[in-house]
């Protein structure tokens, strides 16, 4: 007989089922609903790296939302360590989360907060620490992301574009997650600083062995850093019977791809 152990090692650890999202907007008066996902489904297995791309509009970051709950699908399950999220309590969802670590498009830094208190924040919030240790796991955590102690008493409009995703990243690192959301990391930076965030997303996957997704357009972040592919197309391209998910597969498939959407897109 199986034990209880056995069953969740192979219970993958996020499984997106069947999600369909909507969103209402008001046009002359008349509430307009439009639909940006259509019946997802995929499987994200520990220890994975995934990178989620399309056109823009096609519903990659709405779906890395929906992952965490911060939208909830109107249609559909997302499964997280064997558990609905939509079945959690508002306590068991905010314990939930604090498995995950979320690095948004802009870091999403308290522009308020010093650097120091952005990235000790959920610490705060979240962990039974001492100021001694939280301010331990601050330095470490800076150091980790290639940054040094002097930034620790800025203001995250005194920092760059790429040191402020880095800010993000260590911010997310805090509570030691399991899977970490990354959301456009290397959008608006300059190629040096798109291979250093890249860098950063392997040898923190590696460090922590952590699951990764990445919702970019950035084709060399998925060629550096991915090992398996999810490509969505734009509902408003396909027919009703066309799957969302017109690929799924390794970075190396990809490129062998005969679809001409995704050779188009892989080629822009």
């Amino acid at each position: 007989m199986e034990s209880v152990q056995d069953d969740k090692l192979d219970c993958p650890l996020l499984v997106i089922r069947g999600v369909s999202k909507y969103f209402s907007s008001v046009s002359n008066s008349l509430s307009v609903s439009t639909m940006v996902l259509r019946d997802v489904s995929l499987t994200v297995n520990d220890g994975e790296t995934i990178a989620i791309i399309g056109e823009s509009g096609c519903g990659k970051t709405v779906l890395l939302k929906t992952m965490i709950r911060l939208f909830k699908p109107d249609k559909g399950k997302v499964i997280f360590d064997g558990r609905d999220l939509s079945e959690l309590t508002y306590f068991e969802l905010a314990q939930t989360r604090i498995r995950y670590g979320f690095v948004f498009q802009q870091a999403a830094l308290f522009d308020s907060m010093t650097i120091g208190e952005n990235i000790a924040f959920p610490l705060i919030q979240y962990a039974n620490r001492s100021k001694k240790e939280v301010n331990e796991i601050v330095i470490n955590l800076l150091n980790e992301v290639g940054l040094s102690e002097q930034v620790l008493t800025r203001k995250p409009a005194e920092l760059s574009g790429g040191m402020r995703k880095r800010v993000g990243l260590a911010r997310a690192l805090a509570l030691e997650p399991e899977i970490i959301l990354y959301d456009e990391p290397t959008t608006g930076l300059d190629p040096i600083m798109s291979n250093v965030i890249n860098e950063l997303i392997i040898s923190t996957h590696k460090k922590h062995n952590v699951t990764s997704i990445l919702v970019t357009h950035d084709m060399k972040s998925v060629f550096k850093v991915a090992d398996r592919v999810i490509m969505l197309y734009p509902l408003s391209k396909l027919n009703e019977t066309e799957s969302q998910v017109i690929f799924d597969g390794t970075p190396n498939k990809l490129i062998k791809c005969n679809d001409k959407r995704v050779r188009e897109f892989v080629s822009v």
